[in-house]
């Protein structure tokens, strides 16, 4: 069976209907990351067939840094049709709405460039360092608000590692862990007291991820800076973190007095 995004987003949209009082809740819970999860998703036979349509790893891109390592896939018209309808199905306006009603924000704008969206894929020994993401879209002029992740990897379990983690008190404290569950949905506050991170994937398997990012004209926290994406290294990464803060300085200086030219990412959906 195949399934158009149009029909995706239907059932995106009447399984966050019915989740909305809840999760409404749950966002506005007073703790410095805000975010909601939402487990079984999309019906059992489009979750399967989502995750079993991921391209091989040797189809994506080796994300290698400091702070990260991690296989990404962002030009979609590569990798198997239905990959594409789920991601877009997330930026169909009627979910666009209701995400924007559950989390109280106004003016979400999608990202059909998917600039640092689109999927992922770890496996055993990659990680996602402590980090704020960078804080606008790749043209600058509309601020990060929102991060979707969709979880796609069958059977995958909390000991396995490769859990979104919260930093609630900041990189020096405690994470809160999300378990990257299969078929759930966690959505989370982006801006900058937002410090998050994956924990090493500790299984012999592939945790694979659909993400998106929804964008706002304003910042969500009100603050009307620009911040690169700015790694720290966990509590007992001593020398790694200063060697991290060492390269956030570097790269927000060049970009500062250079501009987007230095240091550009390049991870956009290039459709022409």
């Amino acid at each position: 069976m195949s399934w158009n995004r149009s029909q995706i987003a239907e059932m995106i949209l009447e399984r966050l209907h019915v989740a909305a009082p809840r999760v409404s809740l749950e966002f506005h819970l007073p703790r410095a990351v805000k975010s909601f999860v939402v487990d079984d998703l999309l019906p059992a036979e489009l979750a399967s067939a989502i995750a079993n349509s991921f391209p091989p790893l040797e189809k994506m891109v080796l994300k290698s840094h400091l702070g990260e390592l991690k296989y990404v896939g962002v030009q979609m018209n590569e990798y198997a049709g239905i990959l594409e309808e789920t991601i877009f199905a997330f930026q169909d306006p009627r979910v666009v709405e209701i995400v924007s009603q559950i989390c109280r924000i106004e003016g979400l704008i999608p990202d059909e460039h998917l600039y640092a969206g689109g999927i992922s894929a770890m496996v055993q020994g990659h990680f996602l360092n402590p980090h704020l993401d960078n804080s606008h879209d790749f043209e600058r002029k509309r601020y990060r608000a929102l991060n979707l992740l969709y979880y796609a990897a069958p059977g995958w379990q909390l000991d396995y590692g490769g859990n979104l983690e919260l930093w609630d008190s900041g990189p020096k404290g405690q994470p809160r862990t999300i378990e990257s569950r299969f078929n759930r949905l966690a959505v989370m506050q982006t801006d900058k007291t937002s410090w998050h991170s994956v924990s090493p994937v500790r299984h012999n398997g592939t945790r694979r991820c659909v993400s998106n990012y929804f964008f706002t004209l304003d910042p969500v926290d009100g603050q009307k800076d620009y911040h690169v994406t700015s790694f720290r290294g966990r509590p007992e990464q001593k020398f790694k973190d200063l060697l991290m803060l060492g390269d956030n300085a570097l790269r927000q200086a060049v970009k500062e007095t250079l501009g987007e030219s230095i240091f550009k990412n390049r991870h956009v959906y290039k459709k022409d």
